[in-house]
């Protein structure tokens, strides 16, 4: 059967529906929206599966002593139970919501070491140069618009002789994680995260010195980088 006068062949039709449709960026509103809806879920569906990462990097945030420490990405407070009492916390976090379940988490739990949390895009931060000890961002990178402005804000309010820790998931080359990096990328901004960030992203540094790095098998496959700010 043929098209006739100003109607679409079956092979046009089908070319105009198989070309990619046009993908959302993944930028603030796409993020807020995004964690809007993971607020009330959150900790069931990222809190236990990743919660091995989160306690290994407290667990070197907090064997560097006592310090001023920067949560980027704070979300529901998973984490803020796990610092040591005679440190300072500062979470921020694009997500009321989120925000809001973590300062019940606080007050529930009476945690004296979180001096504030704060709403704040850690891309653009308020804080003033070297304004803390050690630096966190745990599978935030993945979340930022623009990772290579959230690190160059993270060193930036890292005080000399700091460190900034990561805990992400990275590209990658292998099965299944290539596979599924594939197959949800074109959903970033639905997801609120982008599945599939290259390391050369978060740019490079001449005062940042690799401190650590190593594999967490059972946090989603992610890598966890330690890096020491130089004076």
């Amino acid at each position: 059967m043929t098209a006739q006068g100003g109607g679409r062949s079956g092979t046009q039709a089908l070319r105009e529906h198989s070309r990619p449709t046009e993908r959302r960026p993944l930028d603030r509103e796409a993020v807020r929206l995004a964690y809007r809806r993971y607020a009330l879920i959150y900790d069931v569906v990222f809190g236990i599966p990743l919660v091995a990462g989160r306690r290994l990097a407290v667990a070197a945030v907090n064997a560097r002593g006592p310090g001023r420490v920067l949560e980027v990405g704070v979300g529901t407070g998973l984490t803020l139970p796990l610092y040591r009492a005679d440190s300072r916390i500062v979470g921020i976090d694009l997500s009321p919501e989120m925000l809001a379940r973590a300062r019940r988490r606080v007050e529930a739990s009476g945690l004296r070491q979180v001096e504030a949390l704060l709403e704040m895009d850690g891309q653009r931060m308020e804080f003033a140069d070297g304004s803390f000890d050690t630096v966190v961002a745990l599978h935030v990178l993945s979340v930022a618009p623009e990772p290579q402005h959230l690190m160059q804000e993270m060193r930036r309010v890292c005080a000399a002789g700091g460190e900034i820790l990561i805990l992400n998931h990275f590209h990658s080359e292998r099965a299944p994680w290539r596979w599924l990096e594939l197959a949800t990328a074109p959903l970033a901004a639905q997801l609120g995260f982008r599945p599939d960030l290259e390391r050369k992203r978060l740019g490079s540094f001449a005062d940042l010195t690799l401190i650590e790095e190593r594999q967490v098998k059972r946090a989603a496959g992610a890598t966890l980088l330690r890096l020491g700010k130089r004076g």
